[in-house]
């Protein structure tokens, strides 16, 4: 089976097409050899799929017929992701979360205004300091 095929029918990919272009950016590989989206995998190959800033390592147990179920994706495929890489994108989370919350958007006047009064403040403080300093 293809290998984009095989990503779309073990629900790695939501669409075939997402599948092929993961394939020609370079984020699908059988060891260290950059797969094409119609190479043939087999039972027993090793493939490294990047998705989500995460590196996930898949062992192909079997080859489905076509597109399962989220629940028989086990029958097809062994994941031997590390759970590092799952607690890497924990913290790259938390730490994009920090100054503003997700949907948010821009910042408003308010915020920008804010945001000047405090480099404003900041400013005079330094300036302040520099006169003491010299005097």
């Amino acid at each position: 089976m293809r290998v984009d095929k095989f990503l779309w029918c073990v629900r790695y990919f939501k669409t075939r097409s997402i599948a092929t272009n993961a394939c020609k950016q370079g984020r699908v590989r059988l060891g260290d050899e950059i797969l094409k989206p119609s190479k043939d995998v087999f039972p027993g190959d090793q493939l490294r799929v990047r998705k989500n800033q995460i590196n996930y390592e898949i062992e192909i147990l079997d080859i489905p017929k076509s597109r399962v179920g989220a629940k028989l994706v086990n029958l097809y495929i062994n994941d031997k992701t590390p759970k590092e890489a799952f607690e890497k994108l924990d913290l790259l989370k938390y730490s994009k979360d920090y100054y503003r919350k997700k949907g948010t958007g821009r910042p408003t006047k308010k915020d920008r205004r804010d945001i000047d009064d405090w480099f404003e403040n900041a400013a005079d403080k330094v300036n302040k300091e520099k006169n003491k300093e010299n005097e």
